[in-house]
């Protein structure tokens, strides 16, 4: 990464350590994200998207070991993350106690992705776990460009990452994972033909 970029990236760490919000890109579309172990800044993340709070949000992590530090990763898990993480692949799976309740809606289950652009992994490798969740306003269009997502929550976000259109430019695929069943819970990057093909090839 360039010295520009490892300076923003800096100053968003900084950020999110003291509770404040960020605007960061992935692959799919740009999120806006907050210290998942923070009440408070999760609430900020509600508050700035207008969002309501029955309706849970997702977690960035940057790889299987950060995801294992807050959710419970069955072999089924591993295999899906082998085969399309880092990736557009949201997972539903249980989570440890360690995640506030309003991150999730006071389900006991938490989405969770590894997003397959560098600046997302290193501000989460960097960080820890980062509340991730599109950086648009409520049942608006999600954001694939910066300016996109700054005219929506610049006003909450004092740093937003700009690192051009996302490349995917659509959001990511969420299964949940119940037991040894698979419910596409939204259609997204990944199709279920690709996931059920990957849990078939696990037997």
């Amino acid at each position: 990464m360039d010295k520009a970029t490892t300076e923003a990236i800096n100053k968003a760490v900084r950020d999110l350590r003291e509770g404040k919000l960020v605007i960061y890109p992935t692959e799919t579309v740009y999120g806006i994200g907050a210290d998942v172990f923070d009440e408070a800044a999760a609430k900020k993340v509600y508050m700035a998207k207008s969002r309501p709070f029955d309706m849970p949000l997702s977690v960035a992590v940057s790889d299987l070991e950060m995801m294992r530090t807050i959710a419970e990763v069955t072999p089924t898990v591993e295999r899906l993350a082998e085969v399309f993480l880092p990736g557009p692949l949201t997972l539903i799976i249980k989570k440890k106690p360690n995640v506030p309740d309003i991150v999730t809606s006071m389900s006991d289950k938490v989405g969770i992705r590894i997003p397959d652009h560098p600046i997302a992994r290193e501000l989460a490798r960097r960080f820890g776990p980062i509340i991730t969740t599109s950086a648009n306003k409520h049942s608006k269009p999600d954001a694939v460009t910066a300016q996109q997502a700054a005219k929506d929550l610049s006003e909450y976000a004092e740093i937003c990452l700009d690192s051009g259109p996302c490349s995917l430019g659509k959001p990511s695929t969420i299964v949940w994972l119940k037991d040894e069943e698979m419910e596409i819970v939204r259609q997204g990057a990944i199709a279920r033909k690709q996931i059920e093909e990957a849990l078939d090839a696990k037997l």
